[in-house]
């Protein structure tokens, strides 16, 4: 599933709770990737990738090296964010 622009993305309640639990740096840091994830879900910068084992079916794609945005592609130009965290989100 290629998608290249996302129009609407939905938040899952723990998705918002662990973004507010992030330092400002990086609530800011990943506002900045959503504009570019939205823009091009697949831009390199992002490192966009479908996850394997219990968590196929999930995508992530990178704020920085640390932390990551887990969401699921609904329908064209349609996502929801599950979880934003470091490599912890995983499990």
């Amino acid at each position: 599933m290629q998608q290249n622009r996302v129009k609407f993305v939905h938040y899952t309640p723990h998705f918002l709770r662990s973004f507010q639990k992030l330092p400002a740096g990086i609530q800011a840091l990943a506002r900045l990737k959503d504009e570019l994830f939205c823009g091009d879900s697949f831009d390199p910068r992002l490192h966009t990738h479908k996850l394997k084992g219990e968590l196929s079916g999930f995508w992530s794609y990178s704020v920085n090296y640390a932390y990551r945005v887990l969401f699921r592609f609904l329908r064209d130009e349609e996502v929801i964010y599950y979880d934003i965290g470091t490599h912890e989100i995983y499990r």
